[in-house]
């Protein structure tokens, strides 16, 4: 049995967290490495197929369940893990490191979950190992926004587990499957609880609160496992479920607009994480073989250039401190070849032709037209064209061409975090010149070509357009040291009257209780120190000093009467 769990991606990730503190530290970094390098051999070389079964209660947990939708979720997965080792090996903070293994061995887990218990069971541990990344960067900002972030995913998993009960309790099939679409208490609990991980506006508000705040490093980890993670569970459970083509709409067009908004480099690369999502989940509520080939696609191509993005963000805020718009404008000539390999990741997120976007991106758009859905494809469109303007023309502007007042000294950037960034630039080129590499792999068979004349006029008129709107409107997209109100405010502003109600009050309760209970314990332990003043009567201790010693003999003596009398009547028995 142990020798099979190790065939088990997720194990493999998670022995490596146990593990890496009995490394010496010089070498922590390289075994980090090479945990999700065996992981990503091993899940190439299984069958498809549920291979693991363990017994838990009356039921039988499916801890390996393979097939082509799972096989490339876990390829990307393990992959992006590798880059990320990459980019963070410089870095010798165990607890990060641990957390990181730990949270990708959960998202690997959910991927090949075979049942519910299972897939709940890594989903926590996800949430879990992703809230100490946030944490780890050890500023008040991180240590609110850590909170918040585990308090969100408590709530989200209560919400799945409740449904997965619900579920469970009506009869339904505790192997996981596609739901049928009726919207039940018990499948609207779990499309939730998977919504919120998804990032699904109203519960998307903990991406860019917590984002902007995690570490350097984790941030990049964070940006791909937890959102694509849920979005594997929807293709798995809910395709073809049709509010999901105008929640994904929703997504893509509320993602853009507050990316739009937003000032702090990360925060807008949170805020596009959204609306990339929305593409998929227009994909998967159409439903079709194309549309769910694409959703797949996109969100591995998603995963390389929003990891890619994460990392040159990263690069910047290393070598400046600074994280804002309003605070940046470094210079193009101080990083050349950050500029370089951002710019990689944001002709590809926004569709450039030859990028790995491209390919995902107009499959998705081909599958909206099969299914004749005109809106969300002009919705869409709209939100491609701001996708570029956020992310392919207003970050990068105002990070290296903006004005800055101050001149910004730099830090050097680490060598391994540039080449981790040219290894995911790389494949933002491969996978776009040679989309059957991925095509080849995705769950339903892909007759499809995206080097059409369509596709490409398109993209290419939409890439233009967005660029002479952005220069004409680039004074108005300039950053500005503000914050703009998200669903976040429904519950941070009566946050100070909730932990009035909540944490301080019960703490005075219970602080006045324990005093009143310590002054009761005073009294009852100075009346014990003599009781027989309180026992004898008063003819007897009138005028005299009572002490306990002055019954001691008498006492002893009844007591060895009594204990004799025990053994007597023992040995009577027994005889």
């Amino acid at each position: 049995m142990i020798v099979e769990l190790l065939t088990v991606p997720a194990i493999i990730l998670i022995l490596g967290a146990f593990l890496l503190p009995l490394i010496p530290k010089r070498l922590r970094s390289s075994s980090f490495i090479l945990f999700p390098l065996i992981a990503l051999g091993v899940l190439w070389t299984l069958p498809e197929g549920s291979l693991l079964q363990l017994p838990f209660a009356s039921y039988e947990l499916h801890l390996l369940t393979v097939d082509s939708l799972s096989r490339i979720f876990g390829t990307i997965f393990a992959m992006i893990t590798i880059i990320g080792g990459v980019y963070a090996f410089h870095l010798k903070d165990l607890g990060q490191q641990t957390s990181a293994l730990a949270y990708a061995g959960g998202a690997l887990g959910v991927t090949f979950a075979g049942d519910f218990f299972t897939l709940f069971i890594f989903w926590e541990i996800m949430a879990a190992a992703s809230t100490w990344l946030i944490w780890a960067r050890k500023t008040e900002a991180s240590d609110k926004a850590g909170m918040r972030y585990v308090l969100v995913h408590i709530f989200g998993g209560g919400l799945l587990f409740s449904g997965i009960l619900l579920h469970l309790n009506s009869g339904g099939s505790f192997l996981i499957d596609n739901l049928e679409q009726t919207y039940t208490l018990a499948n609207v609990l779990i499309l939730l609880g998977v919504g919120l991980n998804s990032a699904i506006p109203p519960l998307h508000a903990w991406v860019a609160d917590a984002y902007p705040k995690a570490t350097i490093t984790g941030a990049v980890f964070m940006c791909a496992l937890t959102t694509k993670s849920a979005v594997y569970v929807l293709i798995r459970m809910f395709p073809g479920w049709e509010i999901l083509i105008w929640v994904g709409v929703v997504m893509a067009i509320y993602g853009t607009i507050y990316a739009l908004l937003a000032n702090d480099i990360r925060e807008i690369l949170a805020y596009s994480i959204i609306s990339q999502i929305g593409y998929m989940v227009t994909a998967i509520g159409i439903g079709t073989e194309l549309a769910l080939n694409g959703a797949t696609a996109h969100a591995f191509n998603h995963i390389i250039y929003k990891s890619l993005l994460f990392m040159a963000a990263g690069a910047v805020i290393h070598a400046t401190g600074k994280s804002k718009l309003s605070e940046l404008g470094i210079g193009a000539k101080k990083m050349p070849l950050i500029i370089g390999l951002y710019m990689v990741g944001a002709l590809s997120i926004s569709g450039m032709p030859l990028l790995n976007g491209f390919i995902s991106k107009t499959m998705i758009s081909t599958a909206l037209g099969n299914a004749h859905l005109e809106w969300p494809i002009l919705l869409l469109l709209l939100a491609t064209i701001g996708t570029f303007i956020h992310t392919g023309l207003k970050l990068p502007y105002f990070t290296w061409f903006g004005k800055n007042k101050n001149e910004l000294s730099l830090s050097n950037i680490p060598f391994n975090m540039k080449i981790a960034m040219g290894i995911g630039a790389f494949f933002c080129l491969l996978f776009g010149l040679y989309p059957a590499l991925l095509y080849n792999y995705l769950p339903y068979a892909a007759d499809y070509e995206p080097y059409t004349i369509y596709n490409l006029v398109e993209m290419t008129q939409i890439l233009v357009f967005a660029f002479i709107g952005f220069w004409l409107l680039r004074k108005k997209l300039e950053g500005t040291p503000q914050i703009a109100l998200d669903t976040d405010w429904f519950y941070r502003r009566p946050a100070d009257s909730v932990e009035r109600l909540f944490v301080t009050m019960p703490n005075n309760l219970f602080g006045k209780a324990e005093k009143i209970a310590l002054n009761i314990a005073n009294s009852l332990s100075g009346t014990s120190r003599n009781p027989l003043k309180l026992l004898l009567p008063a003819f007897i201790t009138e005028g005299r000093k009572v002490t306990s010693d002055d019954f001691s003999s008498p006492i002893g003596t009844a007591l060895a009467f009594i204990l004799f009398g025990f053994i007597f009547a023992s040995l009577v028995v027994l005889l």
